[in-house]
């Protein structure tokens, strides 16, 4: 058996801008500039019609590449992530890889059973209910019946749905749909596994799990293919990894070099955007981040935070025209520029919970004498409502800088470089009891 798992060679995918008209040239314009070639003995090489016709719609602005020129070579058993901007072409590689739609050109050539999980409910059937999917699935992988049947009860266990297991799977919420979908597409044991950013879907909780499920998956030498915005996700996960930009691989290698990279040289261009106009984001819509600032301990948008002072994290939002939303969850996340998260803050971790938000207000953290070190830092952010993902900006909203302050009011901040948090404490000394020793010693080998 090959050692190679998939092979991309010269892929790429043209598209026709929504809504603009058919190409302005026709079959005779075509075929007029190939017999005027005939005539031109200056050229070295007479262009083919085929030719003519390739440079037209490579030259037509009604035309664009998600994807040119990939080449990708993916050995049995790695584990490879593919990461990269909104629009970048990640998922139009992998509805390509997934045999959804067809490359413009290239070739791809496999080694092994393929099952992927692109988006809520990939290769189901609504009006069946889940067990009958679970079967159905299994069949398209190219399963026996009795193949599919020994794993059943293992499906159903990991998508936990087992009370609704012979409901139809359009009455399904968003999260049992992604649960049990994952479930079908890593149990059914395909030796590719190709799964896109559709785990945020679910919760916290199932998220985790799935990706335990993944890594038990690499282990046993299948092959995965992982999109994802989770940056920590993709470097704990895969050794290796792919950046995607405007259609082109600018990056392959080492998967901590690459996020290096991307978080460097990429993400502050990202999030220069203004939060209300970010395309980057996933979510219901519910609640909706629109701005982002930081203040200091007297409540003044500041542009540096300093470490020891208070400072508040502010996050503008509005809410859709519905009912208001109730039992909503916000989170702060706050990352090196290396991509080690340093904490998370949820407001519900604190016991406080926000109910029926106005249509426009603020959500705001506010953080005693900020135990940062002096260093710029990614802050990210997400909201959910009921548990359901309402927002979540992908890449963070927000570079921050923290300049050094006197964090110990000694003028001391310790070691350099030993950490980044800054944590407080009491020392004390004082002599060891008599009867304390005494014990010591006799219990001493």
């Amino acid at each position: 058996m090959s050692e190679t798992a998939i092979n991309i060679q010269n892929l790429g995918k043209r598209y026709r801008y929504a809504g603009t008209a058919p190409l302005s040239y026709n079959l005779r314009a075509d075929i007029t500039e190939w017999i005027k070639g005939a005539f031109r003995h200056d050229q070295p090489r007479r262009a083919t019609l085929h030719e003519v016709q390739e440079k037209h719609l490579a030259e037509s602005p009604e035309y664009f590449w998600a994807l040119k020129d990939i080449n990708l070579e993916i050995k049995q058993g790695e584990v490879v992530g593919i990461i990269g901007r909104n629009g970048a072409g990640k998922s139009t590689l992998l509805k390509i890889l997934s045999r959804i739609t067809p490359p413009t050109t290239g070739t791809i050539t496999y080694h092994g059973r393929v099952a992927s999980l692109l988006e809520v409910g990939t290769g189901f059937h609504r009006e069946l209910t889940g067990r009958e999917n679970i079967f159905l699935n299994g069949s398209i992988l190219g399963m026996k019946r009795a193949e599919i049947a020994r794993r059943f009860d293992e499906i159903v266990a990991f998508a936990e749905v087992d009370k609704f297991i012979d409901t139809p799977v359009k009455f399904y919420s968003s999260g049992m749909y992604v649960r049990l979908a994952f479930a079908v597409a890593a149990h059914l044991q395909p030796e590719i596994l190709i799964v896109d950013e559709v785990l945020a879907v679910g919760d916290s909780q199932f998220q985790k799990k799935c990706l335990g499920k993944m890594e038990d998956i690499a282990k046993q030498g299948q092959t995965v293919l992982f999109v994802s915005h989770n940056l920590a996700a993709i470097q704990n996960l895969c050794p290796r990894a792919a950046l995607l930009d405007k259609g082109v691989v600018i990056r392959d290698g080492n998967a901590e070099d690459v996020i290096c990279y991307y978080i460097q040289r990429m993400l502050p261009e990202i999030v220069s955007v203004p939060l209300s106009n970010r395309k980057d984001r996933s979510g219901n819509g519910r609640v909706r981040l629109t701005g982002f600032r930081v203040e200091d301990d007297k409540g003044t948008p500041v542009d540096v935070l300093q470490s020891g002072r208070d400072a508040a994290f502010v996050f503008d939002f509005e809410c859709d025209e519905g009912t208001p939303p109730t039992n909503v969850s916000v989170g702060l996340s706050v990352h090196t520029t290396d991509q080690h998260t340093l904490f998370v803050l949820y407001n519900s971790y604190t016991g406080q919970v926000f109910e029926e938000l106005p249509r426009h207000g603020q959500f705001r953290c506010s953080i005693p004498r900020l135990p940062l070190r002096a260093d710029r830092y990614r802050i990210g952010a997400r909201v959910t409502v009921a548990g359901e993902e309402a927002d979540w900006p992908h890449d963070g909203i927000a570079f921050v800088d923290v300049e050094q302050g006197d964090f110990y009011g000694t003028g001391s901040l310790g070691f350099e470089g030993a950490s980044n948090f800054l944590v407080d404490g009491i020392w004390s000394c004082r002599p060891q009891s008599s009867k304390h020793h005494e014990d010591t010693v006799r219990n001493t080998p």
